[in-house]
């Protein structure tokens, strides 16, 4: 374990309530809560995935038309502009339009700008009616806080995700997620999609921040419980509320993860 100071960063998810369709209302609330998370401190900014236009779209026509270019589109600039005035790092989960093709995706921006940008690769139920499987593979992007991999929500089922980051070098995985009930589970138990997060961080010896989201979407619920793992396997922030939004926060020694 180091006891390196300058390789602590302050991590921050955030779990948030998007409205499907409200692109201009979920990024004023997403400006206003990273406003907040700078305010604590944190160098390092987690969303929920699709956290810009909301997740459960009725046609094609709907999900082309919350998208937009990245980087480029408004979002993403907002985003960005917001990250070099806080000195932030930020990640979070947007429809991303790329000529014809529609990508869920996870844009990752620092101080001076646009650093890199993730597709989902493994594409859950009716998200391949509106999306096309990710074409980037799992880029890791070094960073001056530390190398940073990210995925979407369900790749986070399969192993080989968290691997393919750490084959990288990855020391955080950051994973914009919306997360929802899997059938069997007792109440009052913990979300499948945390265990999976836990051992996937304890597996590879990576830290790992997963940004959930809250509410019910056109009937489709949402399990929030976003969290923060160390590299040891073991949360070191939340899980949050099933049900509200806030903020979780962690401080990580990305030093550590090996």
């Amino acid at each position: 374990m180091s006891d390196r100071q300058e390789s602590v960063v302050r991590i921050a998810c955030i779990q948030m309530e998007p409205s499907v369709g409200e692109k201009d209302k979920n990024v004023a609330k997403s400006l206003e809560m990273i406003e907040r998370a700078a305010d604590q401190g944190a160098r390092l900014v987690v969303l929920p995935e699709l956290c810009a236009s909301g997740y459960v779209f009725r046609t094609r026509e709907e999900a082309f038309a919350l998208a937009e270019a990245v980087p480029g589109g408004p979002t993403s600039a907002a985003w960005s502009t917001l990250a070099t005035r806080r000195g932030l790092y930020i990640v979070a989960g947007i429809a991303e339009l790329a000529g014809n093709a529609l990508y869920n995706s996870s844009v990752v921006l620092g101080p001076r700008g646009y650093i890199g940008t993730f597709r989902k690769m493994h594409l859950w139920n009716e998200e391949n009616l509106f999306f096309e499987p990710g074409d980037l593979g799992f880029p890791v992007f070094k960073t001056a806080i530390g190398r940073i991999g990210t995925f979407i929500c369900y790749d986070g089922w399969f192993p080989e995700s968290f691997r393919l980051c750490a084959l990288q070098g990855a020391d955080i995985i950051c994973v914009p997620t919306n997360w929802v009930p899997i059938p069997g589970q007792a109440k009052g138990r913990e979300a499948m999609a945390n265990i999976l997060a836990m051992a996937g961080a304890h597996s590879n010896s990576v830290f790992v921040a997963a940004a959930d989201r809250v509410g019910i979407e056109r009937g489709q619920p949402f399990v929030g419980q976003s969290v923060i793992v160390s590299y040891t396997g073991w949360p070191i922030g939340g899980p949050a509320s099933p049900d509200a939004e806030e903020i979780i926060y962690a401080d990580a020694n990305l030093a550590d993860a090996r």
